[in-house]
């Protein structure tokens, strides 16, 4: 049974085959990767405060009226929606990225258990089976170590 990845990847698979579909692909991804990146920069909190400021400002010309407050509401709103899909777009990179690069870790250490690789796309059961069993892992080893120094006691002056 396939995960709901590799159905993703299948169908982008399919979109890249028609042509355009890696392109825009593409082009979503630098974008989402730089919007990412740039929302993230001290100028652009300042830019964002700014037109918090300008738009308070502005209330009293306005009377405050309904228009005045939807403006606001209504471009704030549309921020957040977009930014949802190309921050998630992002993560998910990053995410997949990391995977890759734990997996690799793990297929290189010879003490580590292959079977961990690609454990993200096992049921959750396995990865709470797994969770338990570190879980007593720690436990035995701080039940077995004792601190090598133990921190003495603030002297009060």
């Amino acid at each position: 049974m396939a995960t709901r990845v590799q159905y993703l990847d299948t169908q982008l698979a399919a979109c890249a085959s028609i042509g355009w579909g890696q392109h825009v692909h593409d082009a979503f991804r630098k974008f989402a990767c730089w919007t990412a990146e740039a929302s993230g920069r001290p100028a652009s909190f300042i830019v964002g405060l700014t037109v918090v400021l300008i738009w308070v400002l502005s209330g009293p010309y306005f009377h405050f009226s309904d228009t005045w407050q939807l403006v606001i509401n209504t471009g704030t709103t549309i921020i957040t929606f977009l930014m949802v899909f190309l921050i998630q777009n992002t993560q998910n990179r990053d995410s997949k990225a990391m995977q890759l690069k734990l997996d690799e870790l793990i297929r290189a250490v010879s003490k580590a258990r292959n079977e961990l690789v690609d454990l993200e796309n096992s049921d959750d059961g396995t990865i709470e089976e797994l969770r338990k069993e570190f879980a007593g892992m720690r436990e035995r080893l701080d039940s077995t170590t004792k601190p090598a120094h133990e921190p003495e006691p603030a002297q009060k002056n």
